[in-house]
C-alpha cells in the first residue's frame, strides 16, 4: 500500500527536513517486507487569496488533487480523533489487508481544512489536541507510520 503525506506550506531550514528525510528513509526500507510503502511526500505553497475560507477552498482543491489517486483519505486535524499508536498500527495493516493500494494523509494550512477536503475524507485523526506547527506535525506523522510499521512487523522499537 502506497503512503502519501500531503501538506500545506514548506519546510525551512532547520530539524523538521532532517528528520522527515530520516524517517521517510525508515519506512520506506522497513516496509518493503509488509506491502506498505514507499511513502511520498508533498508540499503544496500556502493559498495568497486574502479571505481565509478562500484560502481553505484553495488549499483543500490543491490536497485533493495530490491525493487523486488516493482511495482512503486520512485528514490530520486537532479536532479529529486520537487513537494510539497500536490502533493506528491495527488500522494501517487493516487497510492494507482489505486491498487498499493508496493511502493518503493530509495536512492543512495555517486555517484548517477546506470544506471539500473534510467531505472527502474516509478518517479524520488528531496528533494531539494542541495545535501543532505544520512542519512539526508531518514529522509526529511520520514517525507514528513508522512506530506502525515497527509494531507490525513485530520490531523491537515500539515498547508498551
Amino acid at each position: 500500500m502506497r503512503l502519501l503525506i500531503a501538506a500545506v506550506g514548506k519546510l525551512k531550514d532547520g530539524g523538521e527536513p532532517e528528520l522527515l528525510a530520516r524517517f521517510k528513509k525508515r519506512i520506506d526500507q522497513s516496509g518493503r517486507g509488509i506491502a506498505l510503502g514507499p511513502l511520498s511526500i508533498v508540499e503544496l505553497a500556502e493559498s495568497r487569496a486574502p479571505e481565509a475560507a478562500q484560502r481553505k477552498a484553495d488549499e483543500a482543491a490543491r490536497l485533493l488533487a495530490s491525493a487523486e489517486r488516493a482511495e482512503y483519505r486520512v485528514i490530520l486535524d486537532e479536532g479529529g480523533t486520537t487513537i494510539t499508536s497500536q490502533a493506528f498500527a491495527d488500522l494501517l495493516s487493516k487497510l492494507r489487508d482489505d486491498g487498499v493500494r493508496d493511502l493518503s494523509f493530509l495536512i492543512g494550512g495555517p486555517d484548517g481544512h477546506g470544506d471539500a477536503a473534510r467531505q472527502s475524507a474516509d478518517a479524520t485523526l488528531s496528533l494531539s489536541r494542541m495545535t501543532l506547527p505544520h512542519g512539526l506535525a508531518r514529522v509526529v506523522l511520520a514517525e507514528q507510520i513508522y512506530r506502525a510499521l515497527t509494531i507490525i512487523s513485530g520490531h523491537p522499537y515500539h515498547r508498551n
